[in-house]
């Protein structure tokens, strides 16, 4: 098994195949998936949905597409189902893997849906010689403004905002107070919306006049208190208030909403449009923060975006990690409503595996024109945990007579 391969985006491979040196653009080669490969990445966060481990989606004519998400046995078994298909013809195969196992997937297998998805979008673009964005439509702006969750500390929490704001951020993000995780206090939340209520009068002070603040409550209120501790900060003006209450019965945000006067922003714990649509068409919220790969992809992510669109909702995605991140700025840098994206710290990192990924800077998230995500994969700097080879639907799969996916 060759097991060093450092995967460019850029369109070199695709260029020769098309017979010329320069990337051809406007001539779709004929490819078949031949092997997916799922690699571990140990500085990744332990939850599912927040995976930064790296999918691969290797084809007959030497494009290789970049993916992130999923778990091993999820992307093994969705993997499977599309060896030998033809990666060009993406809402297919979204719609084989999404219904092939006739129950409709749980979020953990749409997250490696999402993977999967992003892999297919990158090859199409290295094929095409063109960034994913110019698939979608083109760019609707220059660049896309950012907020910081966990800026540097700067001494004070006022201090930091203010540093967060002169790095270029627009906004900085804070979240509900809470006693240390490795404690034996207890979380009350009255107390902690009190608490919670004065460290945001010290960021508004930070942020001044020209600066934005948000904060996530992280599901962690009641609805009683999340209505209160909106009403205290209300004054204040934040930019958006983040998942007010648990996601479980969204409709209970049509309670909320009418007692609520601040924006507010659902959808980190939302995967595909089936999730999300309710608080989207009922204007339950003012902001989605549903990201990639959670929602399904690319392929989703647009659907949702036209969702919020049509009913006049920004997009606020969550950041789930590196590879997700590259990809959301093709999806938000083609949407034409508002959008601001999620940066962790100060958005310096060093990922050796990644030596090419989105470009930030000035506390912005900016375009390119690299093919595909503009994403570049060392895979030798990761584990190589499974790899895909062979053909399985084990489940019997319906066409219609034109070979659209129906159900079984």
């Amino acid at each position: 098994m060759q097991r060093r391969s450092l995967l460019k985006s850029s369109a070199l491979a695709a260029g020769a195949l098309l017979g010329g040196g320069e990337p051809a653009r406007g001539a779709m080669p004929k490819m078949k998936i031949t092997r997916i490969r799922y690699y571990h990445d140990p500085r990744g966060r332990p939850i599912f949905n927040q995976s930064s481990n790296v999918i691969t989606v290797e084809t007959d004519q030497g494009i290789t597409g970049i993916g992130e998400g999923g778990s091993k046995d999820t992307v093994e078994q969705l993997g499977a189902m599309i060896i030998g298909e033809d990666p060009a013809r993406i809402e297919h195969l979204w719609q084989v893997m999404y219904r092939g196992y006739f129950y409709p997937p749980g979020r953990e297998k749409v997250h490696a849906l999402g993977g999967l998805d992003m892999a297919l979008w990158d090859i199409k673009g290295k094929a095409l010689g063109v960034p994913v964005h110019e698939l979608l439509g083109g760019l609707t702006r220059d660049h896309i403004e950012c907020y910081s969750t966990g800026f540097p500390r700067q001494g004070s929490l006022k201090e930091t905002a203010r540093a967060c704001m002169e790095a270029g951020f627009r906004a900085f993000r804070t979240s509900v107070a809470g006693p240390a995780v490795d404690s034996n206090e207890g979380f009350i939340s009255q107390r902690m919306v009190d608490e919670t209520h004065r460290r945001c009068q010290q960021i508004r002070e930070g942020v001044g006049a020209d600066g934005d603040w948000a904060i996530d409550y992280h599901t962690r209120l009641d609805v009683a208190d999340a209505v209160r501790l909106s009403s205290l900060i209300e004054d204040l003006t934040p930019y958006f208030v983040e998942d007010l209450i648990r996601s479980e019965n969204v409709a209970v945000y049509e309670t909320i909403r009418e007692k609520v006067n601040v924006p507010i922003a659902v959808g980190e714990h939302f995967g595909d449009r089936w999730d999300v649509n309710e608080l989207i068409e009922n204007n339950w919220m003012d902001y989605s923060r549903v990201s990639i790969p959670n929602s399904g992809g690319i392929t989703e992510f647009m659907k949702i975006a036209a969702l919020c669109e049509t009913h006049y909702v920004g997009l606020i995605p969550h950041f789930t990690g590196p590879i997700g991140e590259a990809a959301l700025v093709h999806c938000c840098g083609a949407f034409s409503g508002p959008v601001m994206m999620e940066m962790t710290g100060d958005g310096k990192s060093e990922l050796p595996h990644l030596p090419q990924c989105y470009d930030f800077r000035d506390g912005k998230m900016w375009p390119n024109d690299r093919p595909g995500l503009g994403v570049e994969f060392d895979a030798e700097r990761l584990d190589l945990v499974s790899e895909i080879t062979e053909y399985a639907r084990p489940i019997p799969m319906y066409f219609r007579p034109d070979g659209s996916v129906t159900n079984w």
